[in-house]
């Protein structure tokens, strides 16, 4: 018998879990891949560990901004995602779908704490100094 491809778990997921949208599981994913990607960086070709939850979700951060920029909270929001908590929800949601694998450590529990969502959506994109509110002085129009 041939196991079930991604898409075909993700599916039965889908009917029976309806708080994430299908984009969430495929951007999980692809962000699971970015950030094993970054922490094998340096080691040799090929090897493959296993990512925590907290620099999962460090990753997670890291690719929303780089793949949807200033948008990464809406997107985020649309798909059902409002803290990393939902993160966790996510991956174990897969674990036990075999999409996943865990360790006997993992919890849940990793996934609570993270970082605040809107700081760390937000922030990078807004301005490093405070703008002076105070506008030039107009002059006057010339007839």
């Amino acid at each position: 018998m041939q196991a079930a491809s991604f898409e075909e778990v993700l599916e039965q997921i889908l009917l029976k879990d309806k708080r994430y949208h299908r984009d969430a599981y495929v951007f999980l994913r692809e962000a699971l891949d970015y950030t094993q990607k970054l922490v094998t960086k340096g080691t040799s070709k090929g090897s493959i560990r296993h990512v925590s939850g907290q620099e999962l979700l460090a990753g997670i951060r890291d690719y929303a901004l780089e793949q949807f920029g200033p948008m990464a909270i809406t997107v985020l929001e649309e798909w059902g995602i409002k803290s990393c908590q939902e993160f966790g929800e996510m991956v174990f949601i897969m674990v036990e779908n075999s999409l996943l694998a865990k360790t006997d450590q993992d919890s849940r529990a990793d996934f609570e704490g993270g970082y605040d969502f809107h700081e760390a959506f937000t922030k990078p994109f807004l301005p490093k100094e405070k703008l002076s509110t105070q506008l030039p002085e107009a002059k006057p129009a010339r007839a």
